[in-house]
């Protein structure tokens, strides 16, 4: 099968309307699973394999696209500070004082 006639043979077009995807192009598809990958927190590295890329110009795309592993970082040094501030204080996150 070639690039050239992929879209006819396997009646793309056709396909992606029955699915309610009119307009998906089969690139698409890659793009997706590219982006499910960096959101997963896969290295530069891992995705320039994954692409089959020698340079990090395309990987850099997809991992700009996640902010997951960010907010992640986030509410974990949040939790850290509040099981602090909670442990000196001896008071629980909703006020609740510890008798023990």
């Amino acid at each position: 099968m070639h690039r050239g006639n992929f879209n006819k043979r396997v009646k793309w077009v056709e396909n992606v309307a029955v699915v309610g995807a009119p307009g998906l192009h089969f690139h698409d598809l890659r793009h997706t699973g590219n982006t499910f990958a960096a959101m997963t927190g896969a290295s530069l590295r891992d995705l320039m394999t994954r692409m089959g890329h020698d340079s990090m110009r395309a990987a850099l795309i997809y991992q700009h696209n996640t902010q997951g592993p960010d907010r992640k970082i986030a509410d974990a040094i949040e939790a850290l500070i509040v099981r602090e501030v909670d442990a000196g204080s001896g008071e629980g996150a909703d006020g609740s004082v510890s008798t023990s």
